[in-house]
């Protein structure tokens, strides 16, 4: 008799130990206590309007005011967070979906019904409105209230700004079906490995296309885009409706576009987003050299879509395990350098319960931080102990995690929150310390077998952060620019343009397959627009910060923790200048490139040595 198949079963939430989840205790002791505090949100929503009219009668009624929407706010982001944390445990759960609806239902109406007290601040005087902010009730808020004060421009009326806010529900659809359709609904099936059956699925996706076997590989890369090319039309559909719906929004408020009015709150110039995709171009040689020299050692014929994530070189101590402990202690090793405090904090983090650690059904594919005012910074990963990857996954979420727990440490609530740009510094930041960490170690040891391996590691990594973020920011202004215009975005155009886009970034070092252009149809990150091109100005950033860093002293730390500890009280490249680098110049971004080019020149001499 052959030896019987083993099945690796992706278990079922119940299944998980309590240890291995995030603990939600600090928002709501339980489902019930969240529902107790829906009612609390229902009730506050309802005094709403009786502070209407009254914003600019004196300081001490428009504090009245701030002071409420304050706790107002935190309540309403523990409602939020807690549903939508239970959600993503298991997209399937009737019940965490059923609270994540009944929340998204009242604060769609808690919206509408404080919509009028934006322009109502707005029409107070400049002089009053300077008087104001003098008044010592008013110092919390201050930033606050200068920052919603740049928006006067693009506030509508109080009608129009109510009938916005009713319509906030409808917009979370695109989104919301993209997640239950890739998430949920799909079955990917499994695919027969050497080891056993193994599921295919959004998480275990990056494992199969790191595996050695390209047989294997081929057939999950055709197995998974099989499931997408079953729904590429509703796919197409639901892409096309949210660039349509971003489009929609700019004009109705007055931006000259989606990406202006998406850059507007962060206070970023388009010029940086144009230099980063120009940049970018500009330096593409190193990129195709690398895929040149990848299809030389993989000893290809021809390079295919799904031999580009597969390592190079062998992992040393192959299918030796990291448990999440032991891949704990060597990201705290790595971050010794910002000190005994980050590191001790950390520490109780990872092995405490912030994180929610392990794959289960139905849970959402890859990894994020939640960081919130009153409870833990949240983190979701789909930690497997075979995948070094996951351990940079680790420290790059442990960045977010301590950039909000310094944030809300140091910042009062209605404005502790940093942006979007400034976070993927942090946690790139990470990334990079646990990289030269373990290069160090391994040239210390004169390990070369793990020298080449963390070196093409990291190549890869800031490939795919640095340029293939890029190629996606180039793609979504490609799209937003052609709905503008009043160009249909069909299937066929979102294919044929993101194709193009695949040409000119692989320059040809890549046969692809007839179905490798539907990628662009499968990135969450698309239904949040002009998110992505953050990644790559954040590893700029970030590259530069730690280098700075580490071969500086007390002061170069000092600023780096003032960065971390700036929330949202400062705009993102102002906050960075304050850390040590300047985004709003091309030289970051062409450092960062520089350092690109270096590594897979070290990567080619690692492998010429090693014949």
């Amino acid at each position: 008799m052959g030896k019987e198949k083993v099945i690796k079963r992706i278990p079922e939430r119940t299944e998980i130990a309590k240890e291995d989840t995030w603990d939600l205790s600090k928002l709501f002791q339980d489902d019930k206590e969240w529902e107790k505090g829906l009612v609390e949100y229902v009730e506050k929503t309802e005094r709403i309007p009786a502070f209407q009219g009254t914003l600019g009668q004196s300081a001490e009624k428009l504090a009245d005011w701030l002071d409420f929407s304050k706790e107002f706010g935190i309540l309403e982001e523990r409602l939020a967070y807690y549903s939508e944390l239970r959600q993503t445990e298991d997209e399937g759960n009737a019940t965490a979906r059923t609270m994540s609806g009944k929340f998204l239902i009242v604060a769609a109406k808690a919206q509408a019904t404080s919509a009028w007290s934006a322009s109502e601040i707005q029409a107070i005087p400049d002089d009053i409105m300077a008087r104001f902010l003098d008044h010592p009730r008013i110092a919390e808020y201050t930033i606050y209230l200068k920052r919603l004060i740049r928006y006067k421009p693009y506030i509508l009326s109080e009608k129009e700004e109510r009938l916005l806010a009713m319509k906030s529900e409808a917009e979370t659809v695109p989104r919301t079906a993209f997640s239950i359709l890739t998430n949920v609904d799909i079955d990917f099936g499994f695919v027969d490995t050497p080891k056993g059956t193994m599921s295919l699925s959004q998480s275990t996706w990056s494992v199969f296309m790191e595996d050695k076997d390209r047989y294997l590989r081929r057939r999950a890369y055709a197995a998974f885009y099989r499931q997408f090319d079953v729904h590429k039309n509703i796919l197409a559909t639901l892409y096309a409706g949210q660039v349509k719906q971003n489009t929609i929004n700019a004009r109705i408020r007055g931006y000259p576009s989606a990406r202006a009015m998406s850059l507007f709150g962060d206070n970023v110039d388009e010029v940086v987003y144009d230099n980063l995709v120009d940049i970018v171009s500009k330096n593409l040689a190193p990129l195709h050299h690398y895929y040149t020299l990848r299809k030389k050692m993989l000893g290809l014929t021809e390079l295919r879509h799904y031999d580009v994530y597969v390592p190079i070189v062998d992992t040393p101590n192959e299918g030796e395990k990291r448990m999440w402990e032991q891949a704990v202690d060597t990201t705290l090793a790595a971050l010794a350098p910002l000190g005994v405090e980050y590191v001790n904090i950390l520490r109780e983090g990872l092995l405490g319960r912030w994180v929610d650690r392990y794959e289960n059904k139905g849970k959402r594919s890859g990894a994020f931080s939640a960081g919130s005012y009153t409870a833990d910074p949240y983190i979701l990963m789909n930690y497997k102990d075979d995948s070094i990857r996951d351990m940079f996954t680790m420290a790059h979420e442990s960045g977010h995690s301590m950039h909000s727990f310094y944030s809300a440490k140091n910042n009062p609530f209605m404005h502790y929150g940093y942006t979007i740009f400034e976070a993927e510094v942090a946690s790139t930041f990470n990334e990079e310390l646990l990289f030269r960490y373990l290069k160090n170690d391994a040239e210390k040891r004169g390990d070369r077998a793990l020298l080449t391996y963390v070196v093409n590691k990291r190549v890869d990594d800031i490939l795919a952060t640095l340029y293939r973020q890029t190629m996606f920011a180039e793609f979504e202004k490609r799209m937003h620019e052609l709905e503008e215009a009043g160009y249909p975005l069909t299937l066929d155009v979102l294919r044929t343009e993101y194709r193009v886009l695949l040409e000119k970034y692989f320059g040809g070092m890549c046969v692809f397959e007839k179905e490798s252009d539907l990628e662009g149809l499968r990135i969450p990150h698309f239904y949040g627009a002009f998110y992505v091109y953050k990644y790559a100005t954040g590893i700029s950033a970030s590259l530069a910060l730690a280098k700075r860093v580490l071969e500086g002293g007390k002061a170069e730390r000092d600023d780096y923790f003032t960065f971390l500890a700036s929330g949202g009280s400062r705009f993102p490249i102002d906050s960075l200048k304050v850390a040590g680098v300047d985004m709003s110049t091309p030289a970051p971004v062409e450092s960062a490139c520089v350092v690109f080019s270096r590594l897979v020149e070290e990567l080619e001499t690692l492998l010429e040595s090693q014949k």
